[in-house]
């Protein structure tokens, strides 16, 4: 069980007294490092590192306390940033084989592998949840790209084609069909079907929605894990199993924007909506400019407060950054209320919440206080705020400075030895950077 403090009731006297707290987790070398002049964000790192330590023995569970349990989602959203921070290559790549054993025989992905105790209806009902079974596809996508290990695509590529063809059987059917709009890309649209969609997102009742369908989230993400997918298909030279899930992902692709959008132009009050398609290149490259202005207004209208939830929330300061908004993405980093990420270490907090409002003005406990899947802001720091991109011998330095933080740097101990990279703000308005790359790399 994970604790932060112990409380002692004795009559003994304990005034010499001394006691040992062991944090039990896999053996994972820290990778990742981050420190800029804001002590907030690198508590924020430290958070994230430690939530990792919490979480990741033997399997990677979503919290030590309350569930204890390897969800998939939480992996699939935090593995590129997990693999940064620390060496645990060797846990995920075990829990994949605990997802490959619980895999249902119509494809779905057990929300939890491995599974614990015997599923009941809605467990098994909310297998096929979308973002949550695409674990099987980003996780191991993640991985390659960093290390360049085939064995784990090969590994996992039969787990990866039944998913898809279970999200491609969703698209057959569904009561949804006949009261969609017009839509000539019709059959590629997941109609059918429960998924867990932005989970705790702000403002709204998570419930109701998923009651809704989500479907535009699962439509978005037979797009994007079929592009995926068809990548990984090329790599291990299946060729006509690359050239039929590429065609699955374009006609998904135009099936969402036909249906979720007015001719592109994204219409809603939640960041979600438009984080999601800008992030997995769903919309046509004259609507994304529009919709990432969109999108930073709504976060300048929300005083800089985030309003995204499990799904979207690692992608929402990388999109506005790559289209232009540093102010607005280090506005949202640096939000100090809730819901955000800095809300939390202004309470005290040592690890990632679960919820933005874990502990609220109060002092009310909500949900559990050590979850890892938010502290994927971490590895957007050491990704983009510091530049550090690594995949096999190839090196990609390219920092965003944001000029609040003063200065930032960052050590990478890649694959390929240690990457290092920083910049400062000078009086005189220029930018000091530094680098530093392992020799035998591009």
């Amino acid at each position: 069980w994970g604790f932060r403090y112990a409380k002692v009731e004795t009559d003994i006297d304990l005034t010499d007294a001394e006691f040992t707290a062991i944090a039990v987790y896999s053996d994972m070398p820290e990778l990742g490092t981050f420190e800029c002049s804001n002590e907030a964000v690198n508590q924020l790192v430290k958070n994230s590192i430690w939530s990792q330590k919490s979480n990741f023995c033997d399997v990677p569970t979503d919290c030590p306390t309350r569930e204890r349990a390897a969800w998939t989602g939480d992996m699939g959203v935090f593995a590129e940033t997990g693999i940064t921070l620390m060496e645990c290559y060797p846990v995920i790549r075990k829990w994949l084989g605990e997802c490959r054993l619980a895999q249902h025989e119509d494809g779905k992905v057990a929300m939890i592998a491995p599974v614990i105790n015997k599923p009941g209806f809605m467990t098994s009902m909310l297998a096929g949840s979308a973002g949550w079974g695409d674990a099987s596809i980003l996780v191991p996508w993640a991985m390659y790209k960093r290390t360049g290990d085939l064995r784990i695509l090969e590994d996992n590529y039969p787990m990866m084609q039944r998913w898809f063809a279970y999200l491609e059987s969703r698209t057959k059917g569904g009561k949804l069909k006949k009261l969609l709009k017009k839509n000539p890309w019709k059959k590629y649209l997941i109609c059918s079907g429960l998924d867990y969609g932005e989970w705790c997102e702000p403002g709204i009742d998570n419930i109701k929605q998923m009651m809704q369908g989500n479907h535009d989230v699962a439509t978005a993400y037979l797009a994007y894990s079929g592009n995926l997918l068809a990548q990984i298909a090329e790599v291990l030279g299946h060729s006509e199993d690359a050239k039929h899930y590429r065609s699955v992902s374009d006609g998904a692709k135009k099936a969402y924007c036909a249906e979720f959008t007015d001719n592109g132009k994204i219409v809603s009050s939640r960041q979600c909506q438009y984080v999601r398609p800008l992030a997995f290149d769903l919309l046509p490259e004259e609507a994304r400019v529009q919709a990432s202005s969109d999108l930073a207004k709504l976060v300048r209208e929300n005083g800089y407060h985030l309003n995204t939830g499990f799904l979207s929330t690692p992608f929402l300061c990388q999109v506005l950054a790559e289209y232009g908004y540093i102010a607005e993405a280090e506005n949202v980093l640096l939000q100090e209320e809730c819901p955000g990420w800095l809300y939390e270490v202004k309470k005290g907090a040592t690890t990632i919440w679960e919820n933005w409002d874990g502990i609220n003005e109060t002092g009310k406990v909500k949900a559990s206080l050590n979850h890892y899947s938010y502290g994927a802001i971490a590895g957007w720091l050491i990704r983009s705020v510091c530049g550090i991109r690594q995949e096999g011998q190839r090196i990609t330095i390219k920092p965003t400075v944001l000029p609040k933080l003063g200065h930032a740097e960052a050590t990478y101990t890649s694959p390929v030895g240690i990457i290092e990279s920083g910049w400062q703000c000078r009086e005189d308005g220029s930018i000091l950077y530094t680098v530093r790359i392992p020799s035998n790399t591009q």
